[in-house]
């Protein structure tokens, strides 16, 4: 097991008392330590970066957003609803698969449940039948309008432990390394 992929130091479930915590810091310091002590001469600083942001990544997929939760949503339905309704027109699926880091299969089945409950509607494109156009309903605007609040405050509630110029520092160096990953996907790849 690596710190890179997300799980606990000692390959348990990641509760309490099993994460390797202590005075030396968080589960992904407990790996560090101990891929230190097997392979001393190793760089491991990548491992501690690469593996916090997995490891957030990973709980915070468990914790489930509690706002959208109530909503009957996912998190991938709400980032369609989001992205129809920050960019204020019509898109197509592959629009929303680009704007929302989805595959095109992935797009489809959510818009189809989302069409079903009336929070959006797609309608043909007059040129090329084979375009379908994808917008929100009344419905479907109401209920991002209404959730988007309760979501940042949720989220603000997940960040709360850290200060704010450490979050500005925070967003800051991520929004760097998201930017290069973004800017050359080739650098993810050796």
């Amino acid at each position: 097991m690596t710190a890179t992929d997300g799980g606990s130091a000692t390959g348990g479930d990641g509760g309490a008392g099993e994460t390797g915590q202590g005075p030396g810091g968080d589960t992904v310091a407990a790996v560090v330590r101990q891929w230190r002590a097997v392979h001393p001469g190793l760089d491991t600083g990548p491992m501690e970066i690469i593996g916090r942001i997995n490891r957030c990544a990973a709980l915070l997929q468990q914790a489930e957003d509690a706002p959208l939760r109530r909503a009957g949503l996912s998190r991938a339905e709400f980032d369609l609803l989001g992205a129809l309704r920050r960019t204020g027109h019509e898109l197509t699926p592959g629009d929303l698969a680009r704007e929302t880091f989805s595959s095109g299969a992935a797009v489809t089945k959510r818009l189809k449940q989302l069409t079903e409950r009336g929070l959006v509607e797609r309608r043909g494109d007059t040129r090329d039948r084979r375009v379908a156009h994808v917008r929100l309903t009344d419905t479907g605007r109401d209920l991002v309008d209404g959730i988007l609040p309760e979501q940042l405050a949720y989220e603000s509630a997940v960040l709360s432990g850290v200060a704010g110029p450490d979050r500005e520092e925070l967003a800051a160096l991520l929004g760097v390394l998201l930017g290069r990953l973004e800017s050359r996907p080739q650098a993810l790849r050796i």
